[in-house]
């Protein structure tokens, strides 16, 4: 297994990923899973707007696909997305995890446990606090926590819910500087962002 991103957010989230992922360099080549919260029988339009913004593979995930470099896969409406040791995919229709299903905690806490120090999780712009314990759990991993920050999101409850628990361990930027961070080439030092 190489390296995986995970992304999570909720309200205003869409705007952030449509910046984020064309703005990524060409260098970042590991998977990238996305939880983003959407109403149970909302039709899934995620994938398709991701594929008119990147020259990337966008999916929308489905039950033991296996990962593949500079492929993203987005969670379906109703089901939680998990990251398997075997570098697949899971759909689970388990109860909702902070009144979502898809649960960004959920995403993250499995890549965590999979990927532990490979694992990069990326927190954006949201209405709850949905997606701070498992950005915990992938930095309690030694894995990288990286969060938008809360003045450039459109809803900063989410953000704010991270750093309360990550602290100093969060790498905070806008969502230009946070594409740049996620590069492989970004030298340590750059990576030190606060809000």
């Amino acid at each position: 297994m190489n390296e995986l991103i995970v992304i999570g957010g909720s309200a205003g989230a869409l705007e952030a990923l449509l910046a984020l992922v064309p703005a990524l360099a060409d260098d970042v080549t590991a998977p990238i899973a996305i939880a983003i919260h959407l109403g149970a029988n909302q039709r899934n339009l995620v994938p398709d707007l991701l594929r008119k913004a990147t020259w990337r593979t966008c999916v929308e995930a489905e039950d033991k696909q296996p990962l593949e470099p500079r492929h993203i896969y987005v969670a379906p409406p109703n089901y939680h997305l998990l990251v398997e040791r075997t570098a697949t995919l899971a759909l689970s229709v388990d109860d909702a995890v902070n009144f979502s299903r898809p649960s960004i905690d959920v995403l993250f806490e499995s890549a965590a446990d999979a990927y532990r120090t490979r694992c990069t999780g990326v927190l954006l712009s949201g209405a709850n606090e949905d997606g701070a314990r498992g950005l915990q759990r992938i930095a309690d991993a030694g894995g990288r926590a990286y969060i938008q920050a809360p003045a450039s999101a459109n809803h900063p409850t989410m953000p704010d819910a991270g750093l309360r628990r990550l602290g100093p361990r969060a790498r905070v930027f806008p969502i230009p500087e946070l594409a740049r961070a996620l590069a492989p080439s970004l030298t340590p030092t750059y990576a030190e962002g606060r809000p």
